[in-house]
């Protein structure tokens, strides 16, 4: 069996083309892809070659690690069936092709454990659960009544919004791009030289960007914490001294867990987190390397994601 894929040969040079898939394994499902959507964090990394060392990292690979298909075949222990819509966080079953993340494939084979369930009605916003899963995790800890602030209104940005929204929170977003201002659902978002506030007892970061650390400490009520949930690849650094002065705290969100992922798939099925108006545009896999250079050039775009349906 094989696939058609997406593959980064090298930094900014994609191909699409047909690879042998792994033998399914006694715990593995095959899954039939229909969308898979594209990073503009970790795959943009990828694509331009400044990707920071990674376990994993090497050129040729199949990125995507936010991909929604059908079970075309199943293991007989496994609760699930033949045509159910899974979300798949990437897959390793390209042979000598890395998979960093895998998921940007006609088909995968998988192991089917590591399939989540979602509902057929999402359609292609289910791409977004991984990131949804990101923002679960990064938010925990904010509750009803709480004022946190979130830096960068991007796709993860306006999940955290509605993350801490859903919890009963009064977020405020910063961004400093005018284009994408609009969009705030239940929350403000305003440039920070309008914002006067300096008692933020939690801010979380999703901007990526390493040189706002300082900026950030200065906005911090005494004992605030600091959530860093963008991917960074330029090293971080701090002044000591405000830092102390507020006993601040650094938390480094790391990758979702299951269990980020299961308390998401709650908040959506119970009504109380929207996937709607975040994916932007759309393009069919044939033109997979248009799709991603407007993914990572084009500040309109919140999110790309590629159709595999009628991939041969």
């Amino acid at each position: 069996m094989d696939a058609l894929a997406v593959i980064l040969e090298q930094p900014e040079r994609l191909a699409l083309r047909r690879l042998p898939l792994a033998e399914a394994g006694e715990g593995d499902a095959v899954v039939r892809v229909a969308w898979s959507g594209i990073s503009t964090g970790t795959e943009r990394l990828l694509w331009s070659g400044r990707m920071p060392h990674f376990p994993g990292m090497g050129y040729p690979l199949v990125p995507g690690y936010e991909t929604v298909g059908q079970i075309a075949e199943a293991p007989a222990a496994a609760p699930l069936r033949v045509g159910q819509w899974v979300f798949v966080p990437g897959a390793r079953c390209f042979g000598p092709v890395r998979g960093l993340f895998g998921g940007a494939a006609s088909h995968l084979v998988t192991p089917a454990d590591k399939l989540v369930l979602v509902t057929g009605s999402l359609g292609d916003r289910a791409c977004l659960v991984a990131l949804a899963a990101t923002a679960y995790r990064a938010a925990g800890g904010i509750a009803a009544g709480d004022r946190p602030l979130i830096v960068g209104h991007g796709v993860l940005g306006r999940l955290l919004a509605r993350v801490a929204v859903a919890a009963g929170a009064e977020p405020t977003v910063w961004e400093t791009d005018a284009i994408r201002r609009d969009g705030g659902e239940g929350y403000a978002v305003r440039d920070p030289q309008d914002d006067p506030r300096r008692d933020y007892a939690r801010i979380v970061d999703a901007s990526g960007d390493a040189s706002g650390l300082d900026g950030l400490i200065g906005r911090l009520a005494p004992g605030g914490e600091i959530v860093l949930a963008g991917f960074y690849e330029a090293p971080l650094s701090f002044a000591f001294p405000p830092a102390f002065m507020r006993e601040a705290r650094l938390r480094i969100s790391a990758e979702f867990r299951p269990d980020d992922l299961a308390g998401v798939i709650r908040l959506i099925e119970d009504g109380r987190l929207s996937l709607d108006g975040l994916i932007t545009h759309r393009a069919p896999a044939a033109r997979a390397e248009e799709a991603y250079r407007t993914a990572f050039a084009d500040p309109a775009c919140l999110k790309m994601v590629l159709d595999w349906r009628d991939a041969a």
